[in-house]
């Protein structure tokens, strides 16, 4: 029997997918993450804007290409706020949520619709099986902020943590971690917050350690210093703008100014001068005027982002948000292509910045003649001559498609 566990969205969705698949595997399953034959889907959803509940639901027409007989088991934020949706996709189709994914591989004769009750208490999974090169570590679920454009607090609950000892035991042993939670910089688990738990892993070796996506309260000496005292630590911080606008950022309910996001980028590269940072833009938000934008657009020149992911705002129902006016869709569309315009040309001088630098490179998978990775502070860099899922020193050149070229230095 094989099973498929395909996933959309975050990276918590794909620790708890690869959890799953480690669960399936135990029992006998064949297992894959990518769409192709087998006897048993299991789609992890993702519900942040509306294209992505609606490509989620897609999968359902992608898999009966593959098997029209296959059962369909549907996780995730997306199912957890519309399950219905999901129930007429197929007649061979088991529908849950957010809560209860450690239970799913016990219920796969099921059939309907099984939404688990939300749990105040952390679910500890199946010690995860990754199908890539980096492996993502959940340490946190649930979120507190109540962002106003955001139904994910909704959808996944408070915010609740798991214990050191579990993260370090899922860490050791591999090239490079990404430590991840729906609010990382929440951690807190029995009063160790996310500083106490990397002051926790600060012996292990031989593992990258890299950080998820991280919110500007964070960002203080403790924490960096923390950061700075990991044997492997990876300097790349993926800190949340959303806007550069200080109005907007209040309608938001963001809790820090355009001043305060500075200050912490400001703070970051003291400690790590060659960092990434690198972070999440909204355009679009309802009354976000054009001068609004503008504030955004010389954020992104003051910061020299290494990379932003621009996307538009999707009204969600249920928010605060979705109450106010939105914006026209030419609106949206013009300025999300201004910041599209702006990530290239901060992706390009990001790695003309590193050329020359002696960096570690871990390869991850093929592209033509070139062997393509990451560095630690997460510049692609393409290689050739190298084997996979191995860490090699390299010296960065010049700039190239989405990172740049890179030699492996002789004698590594």
């Amino acid at each position: 029997m094989k099973a498929v566990v395909f996933t959309l969205g975050c990276k918590v969705n794909e620790c708890e997918s690869d959890s799953i698949l480690a669960k399936l595997e135990s029992k006998g399953y064949t297992v894959s993450d990518k769409l192709e034959y087998a006897d048993l889907y299991i789609v992890n959803t993702c519900a942040v804007t509306k294209e992505a509940e609606k490509k989620s639901r897609q999968t359902a027409s992608r898999i009966k290409k593959f098997n029209p007989n296959a059962k369909i088991i549907y996780t995730g934020c997306a199912s957890q706020m519309c399950p219905k949706a999901f129930l007429k996709k197929s007649e061979n189709v088991l529908v849950t949520g957010t809560f209860g994914k450690d239970k799913i591989a016990d219920i796969i004769d099921n059939d309907g619709e099984n939404i688990f009750s939300e749990t105040k208490e952390y679910e500890n999974m199946f010690a995860p099986k990754s199908l890539r090169t980096r492996t993502f570590i959940k340490v946190q679920d649930g979120c507190d902020n109540f962002c106003s454009y955001c139904i994910i607090p909704y959808l996944r609950g408070r915010s609740r943590s798991r214990s050191c000892e579990e993260i370090k035991k899922e860490i050791i042993g591999k090239n490079e971690v990404v430590i991840t939670g729906i609010n990382l910089s929440d951690y807190n688990y029995n009063g160790i917050n996310l500083t106490g738990l990397l002051n926790s892993l600060k012996d292990i070796e031989n593992t990258r350690i890299r950080l998820g996506s991280l919110e500007v309260n964070i960002i203080d000496d403790e924490f960096l210093s923390a950061c700075k005292n990991l044997k492997n630590f990876a300097p790349h911080f993926h800190l949340s703008l959303q806007s550069g606008s200080n109005e907007v950022l209040k309608k938001m309910n963001r809790h820090y100014g355009r001043e305060d996001y500075i200050k912490a980028c400001d703070k970051i590269r003291k400690y790590f001068p060659l960092c990434a940072i690198t972070t999440d833009i909204i355009v679009g938000f309802p009354t976000e005027t054009e001068e609004n934008f503008l504030d955004t657009l010389s954020i992104v020149d003051r910061v020299k982002f290494a990379d932003i992911h621009p996307f538009i705002y999707s009204p969600r129902s249920g928010t605060v948000a979705y109450k106010m006016q939105d914006l026209p869709p030419e609106i949206k569309k013009q300025r999300l292509n201004k910041l599209l315009i702006k990530k290239a040309e901060c992706k390009n001088n990001f790695a003309s910045m590193l050329n020359g630098h002696i960096l570690t490179f871990l390869s991850e998978d093929k592209e033509g003649e070139y062997v393509v990775g990451y560095t630690e502070n997460y510049l692609k860099v393409y290689v050739k001559n190298a084997e996979t899922n191995k860490l090699y020193k390299v010296k960065i050149g010049e700039p190239f498609m989405e990172g740049a070229i890179a030699e492996i230095v002789k004698g590594d």
